[in-house]
């Protein structure tokens, strides 16, 4: 192959680059990105990224990408691929020729329908410019109205506080962290949070947003309103998909890959969050990521398959998040779950354990402080992907090592 040309510079793209120099490539790699920064990585963006701590966290600075001979473009975004002469078009009438293409283009946050074209007083956090424009209105006697109980929703909420904001968090379920959270460890997050001073809003439907250039108005169902010096929108990512549907490419939930994360056309890879792909411990159940863990996994993969090499995704779904002084863990995925026993290990830390109706851990999902379920939710991980079917007492008790029940 004379040249590998990766679309999305995010971590995904980054880590494949790498993947591939470590892998034993030496032909041209060409890194594309949109945004005019080097790859970052967001987690940071709704913690450290919010609380001054400049700039981003880069996956590597430009030296690093020079030395591993990767060539990165920011600030160029692709506008179209030519699939029959294997090429990407640039906004700036530019095109670069492939011999293997891989997508990491991503996802973007989703908007509330009406506001696309919101004020400044209306905002996403997906960027470092959208934490730039968030940061600015962090701080003591200043009041921050999130829509959407989710991850991003909940950490935005949990620094904001810790800068001195008020914050009002509107979720239009019944509970926070719906989705994929068990409601045990929601309900512990959710006492935490108003512990903290945070006034969570929940089965509130919004009619609409109305902002000008000094303060925003939730305007909700039932007639309440909820005056903010800024909304910040956080229910969910919709995945980049559209250069992708433009050349043709299958589009299911994602960019649709197989196991070995190949598109339908087979010069043309996709990874991260905007691939749907098989996981092989859910009887191959299509599912597309938003993780961090996800992007790094799925690089190096890629960057294997893109020389040739065939390997299967068969790593477990690994999500967290960091709420205060509390930190949630999740290992595999709970949809079909018949059982749930919980183990306690502290007074403040416990793991859910969820089974099928054969006896298999399909997953768990443990919160306390600090690190305190890291090792079994980690140890969890194996036991999912080990197809295991422990003893659901010994999965209760504290006594009994996790890591007993792997060597079973």
């Amino acid at each position: 192959m004379g040249s590998i040309v990766i679309v999305g510079a995010g971590e995904c793209g980054a880590r494949a680059a790498f993947a591939l120099g470590e892998r034993g490539y030496d032909g041209k790699i060409t890194l594309i990105g949109a945004e005019p920064h080097l790859p970052y990585e967001r987690p940071p963006l709704s913690k450290d990224g919010l609380s001054g701590r400049l700039p981003p966290k880069y996956v590597a600075d430009a030296e690093r990408y020079r030395a591993a001979g990767i060539e990165v473009l920011t600030g160029a975004p692709v506008t179209s691929i030519d699939r029959a002469k294997k090429r990407v078009m640039l906004l700036d009438g530019g095109s670069i020729a492939y011999d293997r293409l891989l997508l990491t283009t991503g996802a973007r946050a989703r908007t509330i329908a009406g506001n696309d074209d919101a004020s400044r007083r209306i905002l996403t956090l997906r960027t470092h410019a959208d934490a730039e424009e968030i940061r600015r209105e962090l701080a003591p006697g200043r009041k921050l109205a999130i829509i959407g109980g989710g991850f991003i929703g909940l950490e935005l909420a949990a620094t904001a506080r810790r800068l001195g904001a008020a914050v009002i968090l509107i979720e239009g379920l019944p509970r926070i962290l719906s989705r994929g959270v068990p409601e045990d460890i929601a309900a512990v997050v959710a006492e935490r949070h108003r512990a903290e001073g945070v006034d969570i809003r929940c089965g509130a439907k919004i009619e609409r947003i109305d902002a000008d250039e000094n303060c925003a108005r939730v305007v909700l169902v039932d007639g309440e309103t909820v005056d903010a010096d800024l909304v910040v929108i956080g229910i969910g990512a919709v995945p980049n998909t559209e250069l992708a549907g433009a050349a043709g490419l299958s589009i299911e939930n994602g960019i649709s890959v197989d196991a070995r994360l190949q598109t339908s056309d087979p010069n043309i890879y996709a990874a991260g969050d905007c691939c749907s792909f098989p996981l092989c411990h859910y009887g191959d159940r299509r599912v597309r990521l938003e993780a961090w863990r996800n992007a790094q996994d799925q690089g190096t993969l890629v960057a294997g398959n893109l020389l040739g090499a065939g390997e299967a995704i068969a790593s477990v779904p690994w999500f967290w998040s960091d709420q205060y002084d509390l930190t949630l863990q999740i290992a595999g995925l709970a949809e079909g779950a018949s059982t749930t026993v919980r183990r306690d290990l502290s007074d403040s830390a416990f793991i859910l354990f969820h089974l099928d109706d054969t006896g298999r851990l399909l997953s768990a999902s443990g919160i306390g402080p600090g690190n305190a379920v890291a090792r079994d939710i980690r140890l969890a991980e194996m036991l999912i992907a080990a197809g295991k079917r422990p003893d659901p007492q010994a999965l209760i008790s504290p006594e009994t090592k996790l890591k007993a029940l792997l060597a079973a």
